[in-house]
């Protein structure tokens, strides 16, 4: 079970580099095209909204393959694309290729959830996914700052063909460490759509997308964002991505940790701390060090809410989890496209590089609200079973008595 988890681990590090390394490279492609820096973002909004909408286009393409197989089509998928990338010849085709490779992201991490929450107890089912997604956070520590700084060094071409590179390694360790798991019997596609007529899964979808934006707000602009406000060099923008990349790992390690054990509150906590640092960022980001700590503030408290939300989906939509988890995943990146495309219209716009973080502090606080109104929620739908529950067994202690 542990080589398993490891192999969804190695796709997961090929899909958070070419997710992120664009962040680090929007300055160079968008000069070899000539194009701006807010339009240049459309390649991270633009792969987000790939992500969204390839989830449940490739789970429910996927509902009759064995996952094992389907994993395996992902990557293939997503070597394609990031081929395409490296060759554009305009960014229109590379916007493209953003889009192919995206396809991919949402289904692999959907399914693969399901996959590792499969390989363990129940109890333990958060920690396997925080396990999967160390490769993505691992990505940010390893594989986007490398591709950052190979595309400043040698060009953004050659970042986008090492990562199709990492997408062969991810297909073989697939292939050869995830055991066959075919899809349970009995469960069909209404099934897996049943589940979204639960008021908890889609109150959790909505957190994903109001709580990962507010990172994203923040970080799809951090190259602009250091170098014209901070006052750091180009070449520093790689340790700086390092440094988040730190952060995400912690996050999701500890999210993965406590939402096994008390997943409401670790969600009040990181949820809150995330739009309180999200705001004083606008005022850290000019000063060197108050900018670098508070940049591993944001990507430890943003993925800390990740185990926990992924696992409430799978909790609520439990019996045909596949296409909800899958979705889950969309809803981050549906975050990732909003929060990019606002931080672009208030930078076009004339507000200067540091208004996205009050975007993502006001997209962070929402999704507290939202957590707030589901434990809400859950406890008033708790209370009439809990006081029948009540009554039936005042009911049996009178019949004993008499």
């Amino acid at each position: 079970m542990p080589l398993a988890l490891l192999a969804l681990a190695i796709g997961a590090f090929g899909i958070g580099t070419t997710e992120f390394v664009i962040m680090g490279l929007l300055p160079e492609v968008a000069s070899d095209y000539g194009v701006s820096i807010p339009t240049a973002g459309f390649l991270v909004t633009g792969y987000a909204l790939g992500v969204m909408f390839g989830a449940p286009l490739m789970t429910v393409l996927g509902t009759r393959v064995p996952r094992k197989r389907m994993l395996m089509l992902l990557m293939g998928l997503f070597i394609v694309g990031n081929l395409l990338s490296a060759l554009a010849p305009a960014f229109s085709v590379m916007l493209i290729g953003r889009v192919v490779a995206s396809l991919a992201h949402g289904a692999f991490f959907g399914i693969g959830s399901v996959v590792a929450a499969d390989l363990v107890a129940p109890h333990k089912k958060a920690g396997a996914i925080a396990m999967m997604f160390t490769g993505l956070t691992v990505a940010n520590v390893v594989g986007v700052p490398l591709g950052t700084l190979v595309g400043q060094s040698v060009g953004w071409r050659v970042t986008f063909a090492l990562v199709a590179a990492l997408g062969v390694i991810g297909l073989a360790g697939v292939a050869k460490l995830v055991p066959d798991m075919p899809k349970p019997e009995g469960v069909r596609l209404r099934h897996e759509l049943a589940a979204f007529k639960n008021v908890q899964v889609l109150l959790a979808m909505a957190m994903t997308v109001l709580g990962f934006g507010g990172v994203f707000a923040a970080i799809t602009y951090i190259a602009p964002m250091m170098t014209h406000v901070t006052g750091f060099a180009d070449g520093s923008v790689t340790w700086l991505l390092v440094l988040f990349g730190l952060g995400m790992v912690g996050g999701n390690l500890v999210g993965g940790r406590f939402a096994d054990r008390a997943l409401m509150p670790m969600l009040y906590v990181s949820l809150g701390a995330l739009a309180v640092v999200l705001a004083l960022f606008t005022l850290t980001a000019h000063n060197k060090v108050t900018a670098a700590v508070t940049i591993v503030l944001i990507g430890a408290l943003g993925f800390a809410t990740v185990p926990p939300l992924q696992k409430r989906v799978l909790d609520h939509a439990h019996g045909a989890p596949t296409l909800a988890s899958a979705v889950n995943i969309g809803a981050f990146n549906l975050g990732n496209a909003l929060s990019a495309w606002l931080g672009g219209v208030v930078i076009a716009a004339g507000f200067g590089y540091t208004a996205p973080n009050w975007v993502g502090a006001g997209l962070a606080a929402a999704a507290l609200a939202l957590a707030v109104v589901s434990a809400v929620l859950e406890r008033h739908d708790d209370t009439p079973s809990a006081v029948v529950a009540g009554s039936v067994a005042d009911e049996q202690r009178t019949a004993v008595t008499h």
